[in-house]
C-alpha cells in the first residue's frame, strides 16, 4: 500500500477549493496534483496559490481545463479523482468516473459529514435541486425577515471566487464599495447586490472556515445561500431545499440536486403558479417515496417590472440571468414572463452576438429569444454590450429588459433605455417558514 497518493480535483471554482481545503488540505495520505476547472470561463487561466495550499506544497497548484483530464491521470500518476461540482446529470456523472477509471484512477465523491463545517451559531441553508430555482429570492426573503425582528443576521453565499484566490480568501460585501473593491463579475453582482441593498452583509470566498468564523462574530444567526444545486459548506440546524416545479422531475436526474432532495427538513416547491398540470403532484409523490420526513410547502416568485409603460406592446431585448439559462438549462426566465405579461415582443438576438458571448450560444444553443448575463472578464462584459447595442439597433429595440439581479445599467455602456425586473418569494402553502426559522434562536 502506498503511503501518499496522487490526487486530482475536478471543479468550477466552488466546491473543489472547499473540499481541499476542508478534507485534502494537511491530509498526509493525499497528495493534489491538479485541479481540473469546467462550466465557468476562463477559471483554468491560474493556480491554486501555495498560501493556501498549507504544508508540503512549495509551489502554487496547477489548475488545468477539465478536457486535458485523462492526460493528467497519465502525467502525474494519479490514483484518486476526486469529483467536485455541481448541477450535473446523473448519467454525466457516471461518463465522467468511466473516464477515469479508464485511465486507471478510481473516481471518489465526498459527502457533507466530511466538508460540512460546524457552527457555534444556528445555521439555515438554503439550497436547491437545479441551478435558477429560487434559493436566492427565499434567503432575501428570510434575511429580510429576521432583520425585521431585530435579529442580526450574516449571509454566507456559496463561491464564486473568479479572480485572485489569494486576494479572495474572506470577502465580506456591505456596500456597492466593496463590490468595486473586489471586481466582481456580473455573476457575483447577481448574487451579491441585492443583499448590499438591503444593508445586509454578505460572506462569500475561498477559505469557508474563516468566513464562517468572521461572519459569526457579527450575527444572531447564519444564512447560506446556495449556489447551484450543491448542499451546503457549514452543517445546518435547518436544511430548506427548493425544488423548481418548472422542472419537475430534475430532483431526482441531477447531482447533487437529488442529495438535497433526499437531506431536506424542508421541501420547497417553487413557482407553482407557472407549472404544467400535474408536475407539483408529481414531485410531490417522489417527496413521499424518497423523503417521508420533511416538511412539505409550496410558493411563487411574483416579479415586478419598474417602468412597464417602456416594454407595453413594444420590441425588446430580453435578458436573463446567465447561469439558470446556460448550465440551468432553461430556455426563459423572469425577464420573457414579463415580456409577456405586458405584450411585448422578444426579439432573437443570436445573429448578433460577439466575442465570447457567440461560443455561450454553441455550448447551449436551447436558448433562443433570450441573452444571458454573461460577464466573467472585462473583455466578456465587453462583448455582451456589444452585442446588446448591435441587436437593438438592427431590430429596432425600443429597450432592454433586464432580469439580472446585477444592475447592468451600471456595469454596461448601453445605447438604449433599459428596464428592470426583479422577483420576490411568497409562500402559499405549508407551515411558514418564519416559524421553523425563529425556532432555532
Amino acid at each position: 500500500m502506498k503511503k501518499e497518493f496522487n490526487c486530482i480535483v475536478m471543479g468550477a471554482a466552488g466546491r473543489d477549493f472547499h473540499v481541499y481545503l476542508s478534507f485534502l488540505r494537511g491530509n498526509e495520505i493525499f497528495r493534489v496534483k491538479a485541479f481540473t476547472a469546467t462550466q465557468i470561463p476562463f477559471i483554468d487561466e491560474r493556480g491554486f496559490p501555495q498560501s493556501l495550499a498549507g504544508p508540503g506544497y512549495d509551489e502554487d497548484i496547477p489548475i488545468f481545463d477539465e478536457s486535458e483530464l485523462p492526460e493528467l491521470i497519465d502525467r502525474y500518476a494519479i490514483d484518486f479523482v476526486f469529483f467536485a461540482y455541481s448541477d450535473v446529470p446523473h448519467a454525466d456523472i457516471m461518463h465522467k468516473a468511466s473516464l477515469v477509471q479508464a485511465a486507471g484512477a478510481s473516481f471518489v465523491m465526498i459527502g457533507p459529514d466530511h466538508t460540512q463545517l460546524p457552527s457555534k451559531k444556528p445555521v439555515v441553508s438554503i439550497t436547491a435541486t437545479r441551478t435558477g430555482a429560487g434559493k436566492s429570492p427565499l434567503t432575501q426573503w428570510l434575511a429580510r425577515l429576521l432583520t425585521d425582528k431585530g435579529k442580526r443576521v450574516a449571509v454566507i453565499r456559496h463561491p464564486m471566487p473568479y479572480g485572485n484566490l489569494e486576494m479572495q480568501r474572506v470577502q465580506r460585501f456591505a456596500s456597492t464599495e466593496d463590490l468595486v473593491k473586489h471586481e466582481c463579475t456580473i455573476e457575483e453582482r447577481e448574487e451579491y447586490e441585492p443583499y448590499v441593498d438591503m444593508g445586509i452583509p454578505i460572506y462569500a470566498g475561498v477559505d469557508y472556515q474563516a468566513i464562517l468564523e468572521e461572519s459569526s462574530k457579527e450575527a444572531d444567526i447564519v444564512l447560506w445561500d446556495g449556489g447551484n444545486n450543491d448542499f451546503s459548506f457549514i452543517k445546518p440546524d435547518l436544511d430548506i431545499v427548493v425544488v423548481d416545479s418548472l422542472r419537475a422531475g430534475h430532483e431526482i436526474d441531477y447531482y447533487p440536486g437529488e442529495v438535497n432532495f433526499r437531506r431536506a427538513d424542508v421541501l420547497v416547491i417553487g413557482k407553482v403558479g407557472s407549472a404544467e398540470s400535474g408536475a407539483v403532484d408529481g414531485i410531490l409523490e417522489r417527496a413521499q417515496a424518497l423523503n417521508p420526513a420533511a416538511s412539505l410547502c409550496t410558493s411563487d416568485l411574483e416579479i415586478d417590472v419598474d417602468q412597464p409603460g417602456l416594454i407595453k406592446g413594444q420590441r425588446v431585448l430580453v435578458i436573463e440571468d446567465g447561469p439558470t439559462v446556460t448550465h440551468g438549462g432553461m430556455s426563459f426566465g423572469a425577464g420573457t414572463v414579463a415580456a409577456e405579461r405586458y405584450g411585448a415582443i422578444a426579439v432573437d438576438p443570436r445573429p448578433y452576438v460577439a466575442g465570447t458571448i457567440r461560443d455561450t450560444f454553441e455550448s447551449y444553443p436551447h436558448m433562443e429569444r433570450i441573452l444571458p448575463a454573461m460577464g466573467y472578464s472585462e473583455a466578456q462584459r465587453d462583448s455582451l454590450a456589444q452585442t446588446i447595442n448591435d441587436c437593438c439597433a438592427a431590430q429596432d429595440v425600443a429597450c432592454v429588459i433586464d432580469a439580472s439581479p446585477a444592475r447592468l445599467d451600471l456595469m454596461l455602456d448601453l445605447e438604449v433605455p433599459l428596464v428592470r425586473v426583479t422577483y420576490r418569494f411568497v409562500q402559499k402553502s405549508g407551515e411558514p417558514l418564519e416559524n421553523l426559522v425563529i425556532g432555532l434562536l
